[in-house]
């Protein structure tokens, strides 16, 4: 079983900034691909960044390359998501996913709303 704290979310104009963080239990997390998804209203569910257990880089979607930095501390079992310059288009429930011998966990997630 594995246990899932996503937090950071909040409300933030345009332009602002917030980092989310997501702290996992229950199972090794060095080894785990960690993701973060969000899911607009109306929207299908949408990848935003992942890191694997032995990269140092992180991969992002093309609405948010440059502007969010995903970010893990194995030590902490946490991963990061730094988003900077939100946009509306960002408002979303985000969820952090941690990936355990191709099984993906996903938590409760955590609004972020960008008011322009």
């Amino acid at each position: 079983q594995v246990q899932l704290v996503e937090s950071g979310g909040g409300l933030v104009q345009a332009g602002g900034s917030l980092t989310l963080s997501c702290v996992i239990s229950g199972r090794t997390f060095s080894s785990a691909t960690m993701s973060w998804y969000r899911q607009a209203p109306g929207k299908g569910r949408e990848l935003v960044a992942s890191i694997n257990g032995a990269e140092d880089n992180a991969k992002y979607a093309d609405a948010v390359k440059g502007r969010f930095t995903m970010s893990r501390d194995n030590a902490k079992n946490t991963a990061f998501l730094r988003m900077n310059d939100l946009r509306p288009e960002d408002t979303a429930v985000y969820n952090c996913v941690p990936t355990i011998n191709n099984v993906p966990w996903w938590g409760r997630g955590t609004q972020v709303t960008v008011a322009s």
